[in-house]
């Protein structure tokens, strides 16, 4: 009888061996690491291979994979003939397996480029938010419409200056939201399900920021993280009472690096004009360890890291980020104090440093003993990241700049990495390159 359980565990093994998933914002668990392993070294001579193309319209929004389907968003058309999708395509050749889509036309929006967030595919569902506060909760299988909410409309939301943005977050039976609506609407939490409201709980005079919903664990007690435009709040993901709060006041609510957790219960923030700032977690209580005390955003102001969209990544005791001008940096967890900082990666050439360049960035995918740099120019760059500095292994075009409102061409979108494979789009196509070595 052992022998033959053995056996038909032996068996079994292959079928729970499967490819990574990126199935939400920063992957399949929201920490922005690829798992993978077989990933190629170097790149082929002229680039990682195209395996297809498929054209999709303008959007921020990263797409997201599950199995043998991408989830991306994109905006087409104008004036009164504007609409947002999602479009459902096939892994294999990007062909169109579904899209839905719906009237939405931008008013009072910066940088008016398409929506932001990457869908969230729980299941059976998909999670979509719009630029314009738009949430759909849409059928995984066919794009059919479950339930739907819209932010201004049902919580008298205002609009942020550059659109909603903020990721939601599946808690349990719960989608988790920053929907920024009024009178203690700040914060929705729907049944995932049916869209019945379960909660909804704070308020704020600032914009409703831009930073995904997080949830983690400090102590023994799990923890939604919302950072909006005048603080850091610790909310019971189960409940919606407050934990703790942090006053963090930013400057045009610039909240959009993700807030990340780190050894010792501590919470690691950072925002463009004010810099970073390192909180210690307790159940209910919160402090702040050490912040920033550069004099502004700019490369002579800033003293440790001024991040404008990038979300740092955080080993070893030692901070890795994009600061304002396209500096990636290393800093000390401990203190903040800066290690080493390189333009190379972001806005500049292999082997040259790049000039300073307001915004500049790049998304930081670790992967094994090291990083998968998308720069705003399209490159992918292979790199590896430590105390002693920055050193390049490998870089390749992916996918052309197409935006220009930076008033340069940039791609600033997060790619998906699954399946050893990247997924990543510009405003005229999404693109699958395959990085198996």
């Amino acid at each position: 009888m052992y022998r033959w359980l053995c056996l038909l565990a032996v068996v079994a093994v292959p079928a729970v061996l499967h490819a990574d998933d990126w199935p939400q914002w920063l992957g399949q668990d929201r920490d922005g690491v690829w798992k993978e392993t077989g990933i190629l070294d170097k790149f082929p001579k002229d680039g990682p291979k195209k395996l297809w193309s498929a054209k999709v319209g303008q959007g921020y929004a990263g797409p997201s994979v599950v199995g043998d389907r991408v989830y991306v968003m994109d905006l087409v058309g104008s004036g009164a003939e504007q609409k947002e999708r999602v479009l459902c395509l096939d892994t294999k050749d990007g062909a169109e397996l579904w899209k839905h889509e719906y009237a939405c036309q931008y008013t009072k929006v910066g940088y008016p480029a398409g929506p932001r967030c990457t869908p969230h595919v729980d299941g059976e569902l998909v999670y979509t938010v719009g630029t314009m506060g738009d949430l759909y909760c849409l059928k995984a299988k066919d794009g059919k419409v479950v339930w739907q909410k819209n932010y201004v409309k049902d919580f008298e939301a205002k609009v942020p200056i550059w659109g909603f943005a903020s990721h939601p977050v599946v808690y349990g039976d719960l989608l988790i939201c920053v929907t920024g609506g009024t009178k203690d609407n700040l914060v929705i939490a729907f049944d995932k399900k049916t869209g019945v409201q379960k909660w909804a709980v704070e308020s704020t005079q600032a914009d409703c920021g831009y930073a995904a919903v997080m949830v983690y664990e400090f102590g023994k007690t799990k923890t939604a993280v919302v950072w909006h435009g005048a603080a850091v709040l610790g909310l019971d993901p189960a409940s919606g009472k407050r934990l703790w709060k942090q006053d963090f006041k930013t400057n045009y609510a610039l909240t959009a690096p993700t807030p990340m957790k780190l050894a010792g219960d501590r919470l690691f923030v950072t925002a463009f004009y004010e810099g970073p700032m390192m909180l210690k977690v307790g159940d209910k209580e919160v402090s702040v360890e050490w912040k920033g005390d550069g004099k502004s955003e700019k490369p002579e102001g800033s003293d440790k890291l001024h991040s404008i969209m990038p979300t740092p990544y955080i080993q070893d005791g030692h901070i890795y980020g994009v600061c304002s001008y396209g500096e990636l940096r290393c800093l000390t967890a401990d203190k903040g104090e800066r290690v080493w900082e390189t333009r190379t990666p972001t806005v500049g050439k292999k082997g040259e440093e790049g000039k300073p360049t307001r915004w500049g960035n790049a998304f930081l995918t670790p992967n094994g003993d090291r990083f998968f740099l998308f720069n705003e120019q399209g490159e992918l760059v292979i790199s590896k990241l430590t105390p002693k500095g920055y050193e390049e292994i490998d870089r390749a075009l992916i996918v052309k700049p197409t935006n220009k409102l930076a008033g340069r061409p940039v791609v600033w979108v997060h790619p998906a990495y699954a399946g050893k494979k990247m997924y990543v789009r510009n405003d005229a196509e999404l693109v699958c390159v395959d990085l198996a070595k």
